[in-house]
């Protein structure tokens, strides 16, 4: 189908079906036929009408429990959203990848060479520079193509946009090379060795599974080349509650140290004991090794330890909960989550900078206005940037307008959970 074609398509209704497989919803679909046909037409502009294209998309990601615990192999709860990262591709007869984001300059990879170099760290070259290195690597077959993406992820939110767009580049080739043959699993895991690797970012690999696998999803990573995924029954529409992103626009510049800090501690409590992380040692284990240990790491890194242990028993607990429908349940476990990485992991606000706490406003406020009723909860990476909230419906306006009056017009997000992960839209 010529980018042409696709346009038309789309204007006359005839990918209402397919799009509703990925947006769910009949408003949701209207919402994002413009985006797709502007993404179509750049297309156009950049690289022509001669040859078929595909459209595929990768979505952006909630963590619902598991808070910094995918890093030391530990256990998470997570979903896809409605937020998503678009593709219209082509190959190209050349070993050259062409990628034009919305709002960014061309990135331009030749395939001739793929070796990471720390001198190109933080640009988006090379995190599809890494993703075509990681499949070349196992086996697969890569190939140059044109493609112009656009995201609605927003950067920084904690919805991980960065694994979107990995994630999205990953299928391009599954699809453009491969025929649709590489797996969710192996897209994620060739995404995160391109953020570690390539990018330079000391990233888990929760990010890129969330988004790769999608719907409502419980990952335990103890063996991360064969992580446990499990699908979790549970329709979120039932709850009469609303799942809201309230992003707080904090200042995200230098929190690399902060993330890799927690990481990092963890594993030297682990490697103390004689292991590489967390996971490997049981938790009565660690916990009689704690009076050796305040002689051999930093009191913060045992605290952020303690973290990573009862957040994976919490994660256990949210599943049973949702399967039982006992969302009350459910939402008392969120809020003790929520309080752990406040009080032992340490990442609502950066150390460096602790005057500047919107994380810590925005839950203040939630407490003030869902206690007994919803849940709340710092999201994502943390130190700056969103909280997540679960908001009974009838209180969902007020709650909306309450943290919009605070943190600027549109910072309260609600989310759709997105039934599928990576695919082919058209």
């Amino acid at each position: 189908m010529k980018p042409s074609q696709l346009i038309s398509m789309i204007e006359c209704g005839d990918a209402d079906s397919m799009l509703k497989r990925i947006y769910v919803t009949d408003s949701a679909v209207e919402e994002q036929k413009p985006r797709y046909i502007r993404t179509a037409k750049t297309f156009i502009e950049l690289f022509g009408d001669d040859r078929d294209v595909m459209v595929l998309s990768a979505p952006g990601r909630t963590e619902i429990c598991g808070n910094h615990t995918d890093h030391n192999n530990g256990k998470v709860l997570a979903a896809s959203i409605n937020l998503d990262a678009i593709a219209v591709a082509a190959k190209s007869d050349k070993p050259v990848i062409n990628e034009k984001s919305e709002g960014h300059p061309m990135n331009t990879v030749d395939l001739t060479s793929l070796e990471p170099d720390p001198v190109n760290y933080g640009k988006s070259s090379s995190m599809i520079k890494g993703i075509a290195a990681k499949f070349k690597e196992s086996g697969y077959t890569i190939g140059g193509f044109d493609a112009c993406t656009t995201s609605d992820v927003m950067g920084g939110s904690g919805l991980s946009s960065s694994a979107a767009f990995e994630v999205l580049l990953g299928t391009v080739i599954s699809h453009l090379y491969n025929d649709g043959k590489i797996d969710s699993v192996t897209i994620a895991k060739a995404a995160q060795y391109s953020e570690n690797i390539f990018f330079g970012k000391p990233s888990g690999l929760l990010d890129q599974m969330a988004s790769s696998v999608g719907s409502f999803v419980t990952i335990d990573f103890e063996s991360t080349q064969n992580p446990v995924i499990k699908k979790v029954d549970f329709d979120f529409e039932k709850s009469n509650h609303a799942l809201c992103i309230v992003d707080t626009h904090g200042n995200h510049s230098d929190l690399t140290d902060d993330y890799a800090a927690v990481r990092n501690e963890m594993e030297s409590v682990a490697q103390a004991m004689g292991k590489s992380v967390l996971r490997e040692i049981e938790y009565e284990d660690f916990l009689k090794a704690i009076p050796e240990l305040t002689k051999k790491v930093n009191d913060r890194a045992i605290i952020r330890a303690m973290h990573f242990y009862n957040e994976n028993i919490r994660v256990e607990n949210a599943v049973s909960s949702l399967e039982k429908n006992d969302f009350d349940a459910f939402k008392k476990i969120i809020i003790d989550s929520g309080y752990s990485s406040y009080l032992y992991n340490q990442n609502v606000y950066s150390p460096s900078n602790p005057t500047e706490q919107k994380l810590s406003l925005a839950l203040c406020l939630s407490q003030q206005l869902l206690e007994g009723k919803g849940a709340w909860r710092v999201h994502g990476g943390g130190f700056a940037g969103t909280i997540q909230a679960f908001v009974p419906l009838d209180m969902l306006e007020e709650y909306r307008q309450t943290m919009d009056a605070v943190f600027g017009e549109g910072s309260c997000y609600v989310l759709i959970i997105r039934p599928v992960g990576e695919a082919r839209v058209i």
